[in-house]
């Protein structure tokens, strides 16, 4: 029997080295509500005129990140706490009709993961939802996506959220508007996230040593490469364990969260986080609220 449990014991801890640091589902409670509340920010970090209006999308059509309405909720709570921004949450993909656009000061995609078949979410979406020929839904499956392009142009802010950047995965274009698109990911896993640039005014919330964080390490791939944008968070690749065999990177640098304008408008692409746990980090909690900050303008860089 004691040989048993100890050949059980050796099985489990083995079984938790080779799937990563997978951390367990948190109920989306008020005790859950009440706990993030308490973290959140009571000010904000930059000064702003009124309040402004947001767009959380939480739609997704590929992978069901656990998160999705944590994450939302988060962004509820630290907009209500600061008094800084009224949050409308939807899936709905009747929002990105221009004249719905124009209501919201910015966009938040939240985990919009698409299927990976096409990395299309309007076209997943919409093949759900209507019986008419596929070269007439990709037509308004690319109208949709080339809505999000001309509001951030015409002054709108988008900010993505960890899986968002596979929205629309296949597109150059929505990869150069976001500042890359996703390859992969090794196992969830502890690293170190650390500050490009310690005197930015978005990562005041972090010390200068950076954090420790459980996550998916994201790499990237398509625009990306140009790095066509300002850096804030990275992790050092050669810290991360179970990268694709035959593309390890031992040396550099991969960034987990950036910021770009485009024309009139802002972008910001933060990775952390495919957890619930993770706002238990009030400094994170910060981040986001400032994340929000800049793109509906608040804060006075490009």
């Amino acid at each position: 029997m004691k040989t048993l449990v100890f050949y059980a014991i050796v099985f489990f801890a083995f079984s938790g080295i080779a799937l990563g640091q997978n951390l367990s589902e948190v109920p989306l409670d008020e005790n859950w509500k009440g706990k993030i509340k308490s973290l959140a920010p009571e000010e904000t970090s930059f000064e702003f005129k009124k309040k402004k209006k947001i767009l959380v999308f939480s739609l997704h059509t590929g992978f069901n990140h656990w998160v999705i309405p944590h994450t939302e909720e988060m962004l509820k709570i630290i907009s209500e706490k600061a008094e800084v921004f009224d949050v409308t949450g939807s899936k709905d993909i009747a929002w990105f009709e221009p004249e719905n656009l124009a209501q919201f000061d910015a966009v938040v995609l939240n985990n919009t993961c698409s299927k990976s078949d096409h990395r299309n979410l309007f076209w997943d979406k919409l093949r759900e939802t209507s019986d008419a020929d596929s070269t007439v839904l990709m037509a308004k499956a690319l109208e949709l996506e080339g809505n999000i392009s001309r509001y951030v142009k015409n002054g709108g802010g988008l900010l993505l959220i960890h899986g968002a950047i596979t929205t629309q995965n296949n597109s150059d274009e929505f990869s150069r508007l976001v500042g890359g698109s996703f390859d992969y990911h090794p196992k969830q896993q502890k690293f170190q996230v650390r500050l490009e640039d310690s005197s930015h005014p978005l990562v005041q919330a972090f010390p200068v040593e950076g954090f420790s964080h459980i996550d998916e390490p994201y790499f990237y791939k398509n625009a990306y490469a140009n790095l066509d944008f300002t850096p804030l968070l990275y992790f050092n690749n050669a810290e991360i364990e179970g990268q694709r065999e035959g593309q390890e990177l031992k040396e550099g640098k991969t960034y987990v969260s950036w910021i770009r304008s485009e024309e009139k408008g802002r972008v910001m692409y933060i990775s952390p986080s495919h957890n619930a746990q993770s706002f238990d980090n009030p400094r994170l909690l910060r981040f986001y609220l400032d994340g929000l900050q800049y793109v509906a303008g608040d804060v006075p860089l490009k």
